[in-house]
């Protein structure tokens, strides 16, 4: 049965998200999940709605770029996944090393970002 998992991504990175929902719909690809991200801009409310959500799930996905240092909405949801104890996955948006963060933001500093490839994003899923 797939996995409620929330992605957490800088809204400049939209398609990647896409990208990385639609890998689940290669028949070559052996993950599944449930995208259960914040598609739209939720109103005052929207850190007490995303906790809920956030909470609800088996883990997070953070999709990490140069434009993530300037999320403060993706910082925040990946702070408050790491408050809430969810096994929480970073990965590089991009294979390209140019286009990595030099430095991380506080709310990931100290952590490890992965690449994005399907061995490694199967690998978080099988042990959630």
């Amino acid at each position: 049965m797939p996995k409620r998992i929330f992605i957490s991504f800088a809204i400049e990175d939209k398609t990647l998200r896409d990208f990385l929902v639609g890998q689940k719909r290669n028949d070559n690809i052996d993950i599944d999940f449930i995208d259960y991200s914040v598609k739209q801009p939720w109103d005052s409310q929207w850190k007490t709605n995303c906790r809920v959500r956030i909470k609800g799930c088996a883990g997070v996905i953070g999709i990490i770029t140069k434009n993530t240092p300037k999320a403060d909405g993706q910082l925040w949801e990946l702070k408050c996944g790491y408050d809430e104890n969810k096994s929480t996955l970073l990965i590089h948006g991009y294979n390209d090393p140019d286009s990595r963060l030099k430095v991380k933001p506080k709310e990931i500093e100290g952590r490890l970002i992965n690449n994005w490839t399907i061995e490694n994003i199967s690998k978080f899923l099988e042990n959630l």
